[in-house]
């Protein structure tokens, strides 16, 4: 039950064309004033918040080898495809729920709008 109240005061929004981010592209969104990185790996879509856990460094601008995105600005390495685990050793990022909806890309956020 508390799952189902969950999502339901959630919504998704619309932030790429299905068509707009090809393999290996990035695109960089905003919701709400927030900063979204969205990355297409081998055809499946990741959104990020835009923000290193570490020092709060963009990530849009990092090298991305296979699944895995490093911050420009002090090398920390994030694994796209793995996700993070509670209490785990390493910092973990901020990631949203990508739905792909007729041709739209979209982010489930919460129902203010907030990712």
């Amino acid at each position: 039950m508390g799952e189902i109240l969950r999502n339901a005061m959630k919504k998704h929004i619309p932030v790429a064309r299905a068509d707009e981010l090809r393999p290996g592209q990035r695109k960089l969104v905003f919701i709400d004033g927030k900063s979204v990185v969205l990355f297409n790996i081998e055809g499946t879509i990741h959104a990020i918040e835009n923000s290193c856990p570490h020092n709060g460094a963009s990530l849009a601008s990092g090298k991305l080898e296979g699944n895995v995105l490093q911050c420009p600005a002090h090398g920390l390495r994030f694994d796209l495809a793995k996700p993070c685990e509670p209490g785990g050793k390493s910092l973990c990022l901020h990631r949203f729920p990508v739905r792909t909806i007729g041709d739209s890309v979209t982010l489930l956020v919460d129902a203010a709008g907030t990712p």
